[in-house]
């Protein structure tokens, strides 16, 4: 008596239309589909209301053996987001300005069909995925999913005040704007915050990220401990009083992170370096914090309006994502 065949496997992919040059996307995916025996692949669109975490469910539901991510960062958060803990992986198709998670971990981000082939051949990886509970300033409570990293302040001013049509065009030196605005800003965050079961403390700083990842768009490495798959987040408080202290920051960040920590070397020097108070690092698997007002958030390098709190925790392992074999 025969075996009966096995079902045949398919893919599901979310794809944000804005982002994605479609017709060479569809070909390039039943390329690969083709080549690893698989079904053809289901086809979801992002929407405004929707930018991909009902359609990652949905592909869930359908019986997607992996759920193909093809957009920028707001598209991937949403996608990981709608796969928390499904057991279903994620795989990336880098469409976007950022690409954060892609970068972080190290997939070529110009090779959309060595992508391909690590989505329908490669291997499952499980990484933390954060975990968000953020308090309006008008009550409401919502939770969200974030892969790279949550900030209030400069990075989350950055992300509002970014025209979205440069962004397009060149990358990510559309930042620089609201960079240099953010850091003639005066204004600074002022919050009352615990780490894990520490006690409350009260910080003023210029920027407040958590980060579950470290590397950030130009590959500027801000939190060079962080990994991906450790259980904790970095946190980092940006403090600096004036000219003088964004140069020790931005010393701190480009040359020590930028330069230093990529070879041997460099990283012995860094060792006997001190310290400097205009930046401080800390490590928790949960945070909460209140602001003395309300601020401008971002969730993985998008705005994500106005927070007056926010609760912070790491689901270790809670996303599957694909990567080369």
């Amino acid at each position: 008596m025969t075996a009966p065949a096995a079902p045949v496997r398919h893919a599901a992919v979310v794809y944000n239309p804005t982002k994605v040059e479609l017709p060479a996307l569809r070909d390039a995916v039943a390329r690969a589909e083709s080549e690893a025996g698989w079904a053809k692949s289901r086809w979801l669109e992002t929407s405004a209301e929707d930018p991909g975490t009902g359609q990652a469910r949905a592909a869930v539901a359908d019986g997607a053996a992996v759920v193909i991510a093809a957009g920028g960062d707001g598209t991937v958060r949403a996608v990981a987001e709608g796969l928390h803990d499904s057991g279903v992986p994620l795989a990336l198709i880098p469409a976007g300005t950022g690409n954060l998670l892609a970068r972080n971990l190290e997939l070529d981000i110009s090779d959309v069909d060595g992508c391909l082939r690590a989505a329908f051949s490669g291997a499952d990886r499980r990484i933390d995925l954060g975990m968000i509970e953020i308090t309006r300033p008008a009550g409401e409570v919502e939770t969200r999913a974030f892969v790279v990293m949550a900030g209030v302040g400069l990075d989350a001013k950055m992300a509002s005040g970014t025209d979205p049509e440069l962004k397009r065009r060149v990358g990510w030196l559309a930042y620089l704007q609201p960079i240099a605005r953010g850091i003639r800003d005066r204004d600074q965050v002022r919050l009352r915050y615990r780490v894990d079961d520490g006690p409350e403390r009260a910080m003023s700083a210029h920027t407040v990220m958590v980060g579950n990842c470290g590397t950030l768009p130009g590959n500027v490495l801000l939190l060079p401990e962080a990994e991906i798959d450790d259980g904790v987040f970095d946190i980092v408080a940006l403090r600096p009083e004036g000219f003088a202290g964004w140069v020790q920051i931005w010393t701190k960040i480009f040359w020590e992170n930028g330069v230093l920590r990529r070879s041997s070397v460099g990283r012995k020097l860094v060792g006997i370096t001190r310290e400097v108070r205009t930046l401080r690092y800390l490590k928790a698997s949960r945070v909460t914090a209140r602001l003395d007002r309300a601020e401008d958030f971002e969730l993985d390098g998008d705005d994500y309006g106005d927070a007056i709190a926010f609760r912070a925790w790491v689901d270790a392992g809670g996303l599957l994502v694909r990567v080369p074999a």
